[in-house]
This record gives structure tokens, C-alpha cells and sequence, in this order.
């Protein structure tokens, strides 16, 4: 979903200085090695709502929006989100990507993996010239974004909460790239530390919602609406938030014989069609579907609340209407 900004005087000034990155972009994924050159642009080239660095543009309007650094700031989110999603893709078996076949669909994995590691080499590039500060902040994003695919790819320890374990890997996964952006434009835009860090907490907090509404939407979706397949992450046996909450119940003796059914399809082989669309339509009727909406709905608001110190204005607006907006999907 694109970041609304519900101001004609914010589209001014963001929509030529995402032009500005958009082609940046393109210059920093451009490589003298005809594969290496064509690989990295496969998911530039393929478009995207560009929702990071929108957000890096976005929070700089607290400040002073037109420091170049800030484009700089920008860039360097993109590729790094670029590159997880390279990643991302070989993990979960993804065949496409943005309405495109996914790149290991195309080059195998091998090659998808190593275009990853190469956009996140040039995205390396470009944080250097942010100074010694910023690098710090991207390894340290890195670093959570790495740890946030392990936890999830070995799940929780034995005895630790699952739920809580998820959102941790949602906070990690998602929302550390996302509070980086909203971090880096108002950081670069010489805001003082106490709007920095507000903007860097509702980034993680919106990140989490985000990924929430996403949970919700892989049982509600449509595919001639949404563009997403439902039932996506429950044929990949990606842990989903409905999912735990219904695995809990069993586990613990408070679900219902319709509960363990449910769950038994979930559990099932999901491989054919029609297997996948029953489980789907199982686990839409229950109500941890609901739940799970409501929590996405919670960290929204939680969201919203880290920035009550913003001067009221176009981009405090905007903020409060991005986050809505996200759960919106999930309703």
C-alpha cells in the first residue's frame, strides 16, 4: 500500500524528490557484469510502492527536507529492503514477486541469493557517505533483520510463548527496517533527538501492525483484489499469528473439537488447490482471525500514541493516517 500523505502541499514536495530516488536507485543497482546487471534490476525494474524511503522522505518535513543527504538516506532503505526480498523469495518458495516471476524462478536460487548480497553491498556503499554513525545504524538494522528470519525460520525455544515470540520476529523482520526509515529522515533532516526517536518507535510499531493486517489479509484476501493468493503463508507453513493463536488454544486444552479440525487442516497436505482453499476457508470462519485483527489494530494505535510530541501538521497527519490505514486492510 502507497504512504497517503493527504496534503497537496506534502505531494509537492515528496513527489519530485521520489523521482530523485527512484533514479538513484536505478544508478545504484546498475553493474558493469551483464548477469550481475540484470539480476539487480529485476525487482527495481518491477516497480513497488517504495512505502521506506517514502517514509525516510516523509519525516524529514520536520525538519530541513531538502538536505541531500536525506535522498541519500532514502536510497540506502530501498536497496536494503530490495535485498531481503531477493532473500525472502528463495526462502519461502515464492514464484513471484510484485507481479513478476521471482528471481530464483528465473536464475535459481543460487544466483538470487548472491543478488541480495549485492544489493546489500551497494547499499553498504551508499551509508558510508552518511558517515560512520549511519553505518553503525544500518549494521545494526542488519543484524535484526538477519535474526528476525532466523528466530522465525527455528521458531521458539521449548517453554517460550509463541505469540510473543512472533512479534518479536515481526519487530525484528519488519518493523527495524521501517523504524530505520522513518529514523534516518529525521535524523538527516537535523531534527532534535526527541522527534528522532519518536518517529524511530513508531516505525517498529507500525512495522508490527503491518505485518499483522498481512496475517489477516493471507486468510481474507481475494486474488482478483488484493493480488495476493490466499492461503500463501499456510501452504508454505509460515508461522502466522492466526495460526499460533489457534495452536494455542489446542495445546492448551482450550479449543474445541472443531478447533483440532481446523487445525488438522492447516496441519494437512496443503500442495492441491482444493485442500489449500477448505483450510483457508476454515480458518476465516474462526475467530482467531478476528483476534488477530484487533491486535493489528492495537499496535496502530500504540503507533499513533509514540508520536503525540509531534507539532500538530501535514506530516503528524499523515502519519496518523498511515497507520490506520495499514489496518484498515485487516478489517
Amino acid at each position: 500500500m502507497a504512504l497517503p500523505l493527504g496534503s497537496q502541499a506534502l505531494e509537492a514536495a515528496l513527489t519530485p524528490r521520489l523521482a530523485i530516488v527512484e533514479e538513484r536507485l536505478r544508478d545504484a543497482v546498475a553493474q558493469s557484469d551483464r548477469l550481475a546487471h540484470a539480476t539487480s534490476r529485476h525487482l527495481v525494474d518491477a516497480g513497488g510502492k517504495r512505502l521506506r524511503p517514502m517514509l525516510t522522505l516523509l519525516t524529514a518535513q520536520l525538519g530541513d527536507g531538502t538536505r541531500p543527504e536525506v535522498v541519500d538516506a532514502a536510497v540506502v532503505v530501498e536497496l536494503t529492503h530490495l535485498a531481503t526480498l531477493y532473500h525472502d523469495d528463495v526462502m519461502d518458495s515464492a514464484p513471484t514477486r510484485r507481479g513478476a516471476p521471482a528471481a530464483h524462478e528465473v536464475w535459481g536460487n543460487s544466483v538470487a541469493i548472491l543478488t541480495g548480497d549485492l544489493l546489500f553491498a551497494r547499499a553498504s556503499r551508499v551509508v558510508a557517505g552518511l558517515g560512520p554513525e549511519a553505518v553503525r545504524i544500518q549494521a545494526e538494522t542488519f543484524e535484526r533483520l538477519c535474526l528476525g528470519q532466523l528466530h522465525e525460520t527455528v521458531g521458539p525455544d521449548d517453554g517460550e510463548d509463541a505469540a510473543t515470540h512472533y512479534l518479536q520476529v515481526l519487530a525484528d523482520k519488519t518493523g527495524s527496517l521501517i523504524a530505520t526509515s522513518a529514523m534516518f529522515g529525521a535524523k538527516f533532516a537535523g531534527c532534535d533527538v526527541r522527534t528522532v526517536e519518536a518517529v524511530t518507535r513508531y516505525g517498529e510499531l507500525a512495522g508490527v501492525a503491518f505485518q499483522l493486517a498481512d496475517d489477516v489479509i493471507d486468510v481474507r484476501s481475494d486474488a482478483e483484489t488484493t493480488g495476493k493468493t490466499p492461503g500463501t503463508d499456510l501452504r508454505e507453513g509460515v508461522p502466522t499469528m492466526p495460526v499460533l493463536l489457534l495452536r494455542q488454544r489446542v495445546a492448551e486444552g482450550r479449543g474445541t473439537d472443531a478447533d483440532a479440525d481446523v487445525l488438522a487442516a492447516i496441519d494437512g497436505d496443503l500442495s492441491g488447490d482444493d485442500a489449500l482453499a477448505q483450510a483457508v476457508v476454515a480458518l476465516r470462519g474462526h475467530e482467531v482471525v478476528e483476534e488477530t485483527s484487533r491486535l493489528a489494530h492495537e499496535w496502530a494505535e500504540r503507533a499513533k500514541d509514540s508520536i503525540d510530541c509531534l507539532p500538530e501538521g501535514d506530516v503528524r497527519d499523515a502519519l496518523l493516517t498511515f497507520a490506520d490505514a495499514l489496518v484498515a486492510r485487516a478489517s
